[in-house]
């Protein structure tokens, strides 16, 4: 007998295939920016703050609009903002190709900041809501896996093209002007899965939403989300400095690599966790993001490239583990009315994480030398990581204490 999910049209299977390519392509944007933000300032020779502040820039306009309006597809629908946000794609990758000096950059990393906090939860709730209701897990683990997925092509890819092209920015961002002008044709041919709804004015007052039925474990996996993404915006944010003074490392196609590992062992091990009890997969996440930032600052201390990239390949796996875990968690606790509001203050959290502590780092690094500046952000991710561990460890054991008495007075 047929299931009602064997008869979707193949229309709407093809268009969530290309909602979900649209997805990585839009974090593969902000990823293909890290390589060439140290081309850019070794070609122009403008300081460390920045290429910093190019870098932050985006974190920051990303988290003012996920404050601002992560809930407005809750009210006007999933498809009216992403085909904005991927308009506003083609928009900054534009500014990309005529770029010719650090001003355009910067703007150009602010509208996709502005693109990417638009689209990234409402991306993810619009994902599940297209996935047919056996998918429907496994769709939530690759939406958390799109993103840093996404990031690592990104950097991976540029950075090859910075060695082996004489004008990588053209080429590697008018093919993202091509491939987001198809996310575009995706999404238009999507059903819409979120009915107009009234307040979408009022929906625009900064807030952060968790639900009440999710809020102690928000709290719980908030910790582990912030470590994974802090540890993420290490490699991203300051890799390509630290590969250079650190690791003498000029080579684009090396810079990408050890950029890329990190967000690439995320999202494959995210997808690999995808079958493991999402509490139990937290709280493995948190164990290997405690040891990826060990031996990330072991690597670092001893001047070892080989720990340094073993150490963010476990953090990875952590950051994959934990993150896919903490939305399948949430995702449960969650309706049609707050989904985008409540997974906007998941991302809100990540690329908080992300994207400030990098900003931080660089004015610090005026200051002190940058591997004291590594040390002190490794820490930072270790206490959060371990704080997340014995979070989500006491409130699994109070609902498991709770299951076996409910057990034992029904018997």
């Amino acid at each position: 007998m047929t299931s009602t999910d064997d008869r979707r049209p193949r229309s709407q299977t093809l268009a969530l295939a290309g909602t979900v390519f649209a997805s990585v392509v839009v974090a593969a944007a902000a990823g293909a920016g890290t390589p060439l933000l140290s081309l850019y300032q070794r070609t122009w020779g403008f300081p460390l703050w920045q290429l910093t502040l190019a870098f932050a820039i985006y974190a920051v306009a990303l988290l003012t609009t996920l404050l601002i309006a992560g809930s407005l597809s809750d009210h006007l629908g999933r498809r009216p903002i992403l085909i904005g946000a991927l308009i506003l794609m083609v928009l900054a990758s534009t500014l990309f190709l005529i770029d010719d000096q650090i001003g355009w950059v910067i703007a150009a990393r602010a509208i996709q900041g502005m693109a990417t906090g638009a689209a990234t939860s409402t991306f993810t709730a619009a994902i599940i809501e297209l996935a047919s209701a056996r998918h429907k897990p496994v769709m939530t683990v690759v939406t958390s896996a799109a993103p840093v997925g996404g990031l690592a092509l990104g950097a991976l890819s540029t950075g090859a093209a910075s060695d082996l092209l004489t004008d990588p920015t053209r080429v590697v961002f008018g093919m993202l002007i091509v491939f987001f002008l198809i996310g575009i044709i995706a999404v238009s041919v999507a059903r819409e899965t979120r009915a107009p709804l009234a307040g979408a004015i009022r929906s625009l007052r900064p807030r952060l939403v968790a639900p009440a039925a999710a809020r102690s474990w928000f709290i719980s996996v908030a910790p582990l989300v912030a470590s994974g993404w802090m540890f993420s915006g290490l490699f991203l944010g300051l890799a390509p400095t630290f590969d250079r003074s650190e690791f003498a490392i000029e080579s684009g196609t090396l810079n990408g690599l050890i950029v890329a590992l990190q967000p690439a062992s995320a999202a494959l091990v995210g997808l690999v966790f995808s079958r493991v009890r999402p509490r139990l997969a937290a709280m493995t996440g948190s164990v290997l993001m405690l040891a990826g930032a060990a031996v990330t600052l072991a690597g670092l201390a001893s001047g070892s490239l080989v720990a340094t990239a073993v150490g963010a390949v476990v953090g990875g796996a952590g950051q994959g583990a934990g993150f896919g875990s903490s939305l399948r968690i949430l995702a449960p606790l969650s309706n049609g009315t707050d989904r985008a509001g409540m997974f906007s203050a998941v991302y809100l959290i990540a690329y908080a994480s992300y994207g400030i502590p990098v900003l931080a780092a660089g004015a610090l690094s005026g200051l002190s030398d940058l591997s004291t500046v590594v040390v002190i952000y490794c820490a930072v991710v270790a206490v959060l990581a371990a704080w997340a561990l014995i979070s989500i460890y006491r409130i699994d054991r109070r609902g498991n204490q709770s299951t076996t008495r409910s057990k034992g007075i029904s018997s």
